[in-house]
């Protein structure tokens, strides 16, 4: 969508609710914020309607074999078409799970998934030895995970009066 979302402070509660627990029933998340279910559920189209979606989130250490990967980018020129090409790879390859434009010394921050390293050996030659506009690269195994989230504020934090 080409507007930002219009919330109030209905909306913000249901989606840090939703954030927090997307399984939560229409009938819970009225409770919780004071609506009736079908007002809870008519903001939730909504927000479909702009874009908003659930998605499961797996535990990687649940699953059998899951290496995580960060990987800086550096470009050696970047035309409008190597990075239509560039954005195009990036979110058509599923172990690509993020991809961020960065300011500064690197140009992309990928977080890649792979079962194992010899995958993403494999992973390596398949996205970038086609795309002669990549200069360098960087990998990083993820040895622990310490933090990981997806919650995003939906409004600004609240000031305490402090100076």
């Amino acid at each position: 969508m080409s507007q930002p979302l219009v919330l109030d402070a209905f909306d913000h509660r249901l989606l840090q609710l939703l954030q927090e627990d997307g399984d939560l029933t229409l009938d819970a998340l009225g409770e919780a914020v004071g609506l009736s279910p079908s007002a809870v559920q008519r903001r939730i189209a909504r927000y479909r309607r702009h874009g908003m979606r659930r998605v499961a989130l797996l535990e990687p250490a649940a699953l059998a074999a899951t290496t995580l990967i960060m990987v800086w980018v550096s470009m050696e020129r970047e035309s409008p078409q190597q990075l239509r090409a560039f954005y195009a790879k990036m979110r058509a390859t599923p172990e690509v799970q993020q991809c961020y434009q960065l300011s500064g010394e690197w140009d992309y921050l990928l977080i890649v998934a792979t079962a194992n390293l010899p995958a993403y050996r494999a992973l390596v030659e398949r996205l970038f030895k086609p795309m002669p506009n990549i200069k360098r690269f960087e990998s990083r195994v993820v040895l622990d995970t310490v933090k990981r989230g997806l919650v995003l504020p939906t409004q600004p934090p609240k000031s305490d009066g402090r100076a």
